[in-house]
C-alpha cells in the first residue's frame, strides 16, 4: 500500500470520527434541552408573577432592586442573631428561676413552717423577688392549652422537669407580665408568681426598632440617590418626546456615564436628522425652482399662441401638471423648516369654516378648552385643509369640533358623504392610492391628500384615524399630544 493511500484512509477515518463525535454531542445537547424544558417551564411562572406585580417605572423598580436584597439580608441576619440570643438568655434565666424554686422546695421540706408559710414567703419576696404561698389539700389545675410558639414555655418546662422533678402546672399566657407556677408537694401545692422578665429576655422591641430605623435610613438614602440618577433619564425622555413632536428642545447631557453617552448619542442623532432634512429641503427647493421655470416657459409659450380648443386642453394639462408638482413637493418636503409656535386653533378653524360655507356647505364648528396650542401653523393648516376639502368634496354638511385638554388636542371633521369602507381606511393613507368606488379622496388628483395629512400629524407626534361619522359619512380624527 502506498503512503498516499495510507494517509488518505487515516484522514477519512479521522473525518468519520469527528462526524460521529459531533452527532453524539448534538444528540446530548438535544436530550439535555428536553430534560431542562419542564424545569424551565416550571420556573417561568414565578418570574411572570413577579414581573406582573413589579412596579412599572424605572424609579420604583430601582428602589426595589436596591432595598429589597439589603432588607432581606438584614432581616435574616438580625433574626438569626436575635433568635439565638433570646434562646440562650431565656434558657439561662429559666434555669435560674427553676433553681430558685427548687431551693425554696428544699427549704420548705427541710424546715417545716407554720400553715401560712410566712417565713418561706418572706424569703422568696425579699431575696428572690417572688410571691410564694402554700395551698393546703388541693390538686393541680387541669393543663391548659400550650401556646403554638413560645420559647419561654418550652425552656421553663424543660428546666422545671429537670431540676424540680415533681408534678407542676405552668401558665405563661394568662398574665402578660407574670408567670404562675404550681408544684405538687404531697397533699399541698406551692404556688409561685414571678415576673416574666426574670425568666425571659423580651427584646422584640429592640429588634423592631432596629429593623424599622435602619430600613428608613436606607430608604431615605436610596430615594435621594436614585432621584438624582433618574432625573437625567427623564430629561432625555422629555427631550426625545419634544423632538418627536417637531420642537427644538434644549437638552444637555448629565448624570452617570452611561446616561451621558445616551444623551450625546441623542444629540448627534438629532443633528444628523436636522442636517438630512436641511439637505433634502435645499434639494427640493432647487428641483422646485427648476421645474417651475420650465412650467412658466410652457405657460408663456401657450399664451403667445392663437386661441383654439387644442390650446385650452394644453393649458389645462399644464395647470394640472403644476398642481401635481406642488403636491409631490409638499409630500416630499413635509413641514421641514417650520418652527412650532403658539397658535389660536379657534381662529384657524373659523377660516376653514368660512371657506367651506363659501362653497355652499352647511358647516358647524365647536371648540372646547384652551384655543391656544403649540403647533406648526402652516403645516397644520394644510392638514386640516385637506380634511375639510375632502369632506366638502363628498358631503353637503360638515361638522368640525376641537377639544384641547391637558394631554391632547383632538380635532374631528365629520361629513354626510358616502364614507369609506372599513377595510380600506388604512389603504387611503398610502401615497398615490385611489379608491375605485364613488368616494375618492383625491378624485382627479395625485392621491396624496390624506398621506400628506397623516405625515404632518405624525410629524407633530400624533396620528389620524378614520371612522364612522354620526352624520352618516366619514369622521377623520386628528389626535396630537400637547
Amino acid at each position: 500500500m502506498s503512503s498516499d493511500t495510507h494517509h488518505a484512509r487515516l484522514a477519512q477515518a479521522a473525518g468519520l470520527g469527528i462526524g460521529r463525535a459531533r452527532a453524539a454531542l448534538a444528540r446530548g445537547w438535544a436530550r439535555l434541552a428536553g430534560a431542562l424544558k419542564p424545569v424551565l417551564k416550571f420556573t417561568e411562572r414565578p418570574f411572570r408573577l413577579v414581573g406582573r406585580y413589579m412596579p412599572k417605572g424605572l424609579y420604583p423598580r430601582a428602589l426595589v432592586i436596591v432595598i429589597a436584597p439589603v432588607v432581606l439580608l438584614q432581616s435574616v441576619v438580625a433574626y438569626v442573631f436575635m433568635e439565638r440570643h433570646w434562646q440562650t438568655v431565656t434558657q439561662r434565666l429559666s434555669s435560674a428561676v427553676a433553681s430558685e424554686i427548687s431551693a425554696l422546695i428544699d427549704v420548705y421540706e427541710s424546715y417545716p413552717q407554720d400553715a401560712d408559710a410566712s417565713v418561706l414567703a418572706r424569703i422568696a419576696q425579699n431575696r428572690l423577688g417572688m410571691d410564694v404561698d402554700i395551698i393546703p389539700d388541693t390538686d393541680l389545675p387541669p393543663p391548659g392549652p400550650r401556646p403554638f410558639f413560645s420559647l419561654l414555655d418550652s425552656a421553663l418546662s424543660a428546666e422545671l422537669s429537670q431540676q424540680v422533678a415533681r408534678p407542676f402546672w405552668l401558665d405563661t399566657v394568662g398574665r402578660s407580665s407574670l408567670i404562675e407556677i404550681r408544684i405538687k408537694l404531697g397533699p399541698n401545692v406551692m404556688r409561685v408568681l414571678t415576673r416574666r422578665s426574670q425568666a425571659y429576655a423580651s427584646n422584640s422591641h429592640i429588634f423592631l426598632l432596629w429593623m424599622i430605623g435602619t430600613s428608613l435610613i436606607l430608604l431615605t438614602i436610596a430615594v435621594l440617590f436614585l432621584r438624582n440618577q433618574i432625573r437625567p433619564i427623564l430629561r432625555l425622555a422629555d427631550a426625545a418626546e419634544a423632538f418627536g413632536k417637531g420642537r427644538d428642545p434644549e437638552f444637555r447631557p448629565r448624570g452617570a456615564r452611561e446616561v451621558r453617552r445616551a444623551g450625546n448619542a441623542f444629540i448627534e442623532m438629532k443633528r444628523r436628522i436636522e442636517r438630512a432634512m436641511g439637505e433634502r429641503t435645499t434639494m427640493l427647493n432647487g428641483v422646485s425652482h427648476d421645474l417651475r421655470t420650465i412650467l412658466t416657459r410652457f405657460k408663456l409659450s401657450l399664451a403667445l399662441l392663437e386661441r383654439s380648443p387644442d390650446l385650452d386642453a394644453l393649458e389645462k394639462d399644464v395647470d394640472e401638471m403644476s398642481r401635481m408638482l406642488e403636491d409631490y413637493l409638499a409630500f416630499a418636503r413635509g413641514d421641514a423648516g417650520e418652527a412650532p409656535v403658539e397658535t389660536d386653533i379657534r381662529a384657524l378653524l373659523e377660516e376653514l369654516k368660512s371657506d367651506a360655507e363659501r362653497q355652499n356647505h352647511q358647516t358647524h364648528l365647536k371648540v372646547v378648552g384652551d384655543p391656544l396650542v403649540v403647533i406648526r401653523p402652516d403645516a397644520f393648516r394644510r392638514l386640516l385643509t385637506n380634511l375639510v376639502s375632502n369632506a366638502a368634496r363628498y358631503g353637503d354638511s360638515i361638522a368640525i369640533s376641537a377639544t384641547h385638554d391637558a394631554r391632547y388636542l383632538i380635532v374631528m371633521v365629520d361629513d354626510d358623504g358616502p364614507g369609506i369602507p372599513p377595510d380600506q381606511r388604512e389603504d387611503v393613507f398610502r401615497p398615490f392610492f385611489r379608491l375605485d368606488e364613488a368616494r375618492n379622496v383625491d378624485s382627479g388628483g395625485t392621491g396624496l391628500g390624506l398621506a400628506i395629512a397623516r405625515d404632518i400629524a405624525r410629524a407633530h407626534g400624533g396620528d389620524i384615524i378614520l371612522g364612522d361619522s354620526p352624520l352618516g359619512g366619514l369622521r377623520a380624527t386628528v389626535r396630537l399630544p400637547v
